[in-house]
């Protein structure tokens, strides 16, 4: 059941988030620079004190339910998010991107992403509004994302990027030029025009986060069908990722287990999906067109309930075994002889 929203709240939320995320590209635009962890965490605490301001107001607009559906579908699509990340931290690595610059391609990636999955989110939504029965392959597919996210990964695969095919075209199509040159996207080489290894790395961003997409738009789904919810918490997750990857940094390797959270997540929401779909069946060739009774409907603070234990007990748990590692490591260094230490 969609609980919509005051068409002119929508157009004035939407409309403010759009001058934050100018502002915010204009800020990064005029003064690239490598943020310190203190501007990282004051960034983050931002977008995350907004967000929960949001989901307030969508509250005393709409009422309990709005509030909660976009509670749970920012808390999922930013633990999500948090997983692009250890991507991202891959491209940047591969594709040698200066540390001032990595900003600037965050934020440039993250307006594409943005762009692309508010088609997604409109076309999903029309396409579910036409044909409940798509919660049937969102579930299946949700399902599948959730085994395959707990399969651990070997050392190579997890540090490995494999360029996507959009990717490998570009680089055939366009003249590049292998090394940077500050923030510009063109350069001139001998009397040509270059492209930039920048332009690459925008394109790598963004079309990554376009596959990332493909699990969390059905999952959001999963929780609320309101396109508008949809869209913000995305919105608001995308926003804080730029400066959660500066304050993060090197401590994602420390977060082992969050995989391991996010499966459990996908595969209650698959269930979830699945759960809907029966109930309110509408194949004729599956119990004659009809719902079945039985499939229990999972009430949205039960999907908060679960969403926040999973990151609660994904994280805990990562940061007792790093500390647990850390002193194993530490207690097999050899201590210092005498002879060294005269």
């Amino acid at each position: 059941m969609v609980h919509e929203l005051p068409v002119t709240f929508e157009v004035i939320s939407l409309g403010a988030m759009l001058v934050l995320l100018i502002a915010d590209l204009l800020i990064v635009g005029r003064r690239p620079h490598v943020p310190s962890m203190k501007e990282s965490a004051i960034w983050v605490s931002f977008y995350v004190g907004l967000a929960v301001i949001f989901g307030g107001i969508v509250w005393g607009v709409g009422g309990i339910t709005p509030a909660a559906e976009f509670y749970a579908g920012w808390l999922m699509e930013y633990s999500l998010s948090v997983d692009n990340l250890f991507v991202f931290v891959i491209i940047m690595a591969r594709f040698a991107v200066p540390r001032d610059q990595q900003q600037r391609v965050l934020m440039i990636g993250i307006i594409m992403a943005l762009i692309f999955r508010a088609a997604f989110i409109l076309a999903g939504a029309a396409l579910i509004e036409q044909f409940t029965w798509l919660f049937y392959i969102f579930g299946a597919f949700l399902i599948y994302t959730a085994i395959q996210q707990a399969i651990p990964e070997t050392p190579e695969e997890h540090d490995d990027y494999k360029e996507n095919v959009l990717i490998r075209q570009m680089r055939k199509v366009l003249p590049l030029h292998h090394q940077y040159d500050g923030a510009k996207l063109r350069t001139t080489v001998d009397g040509r025009r270059l492209f930039t290894p920048l332009i690459i790395v925008f394109l790598a961003i963004g079309s990554t986060d376009v596959l990332f997409a493909v699990d969390s738009i059905p999952a959001i789904f999963g929780i609320t069908r309101d396109p508008f919810i949809v869209f913000a918490t995305n919105l608001f997750a995308l926003m804080g990722l730029r400066q959660l990857y500066f304050l993060l940094g090197g401590l994602l390797d420390r977060l082992v287990y969050l995989p391991y959270a996010l499966s459990a997540i996908l595969g209650f929401i698959g269930i979830k999906l699945i759960l809907e779909a029966l109930h309110t069946n509408s194949i004729p060739w599956i119990n004659g067109g009809h719902g079945f009774h039985w499939a229990p409907e999972i009430p949205i603070w039960l999907s908060l309930t679960v969403i926040v234990v999973s990151l609660v007990v994904g994280t805990v748990a990562s940061l007792i075994k790093s500390a647990h590692d850390e002193r194993i490591e530490a207690a097999k260094e050899p201590e210092p002889s005498e002879e060294s230490s005269k």
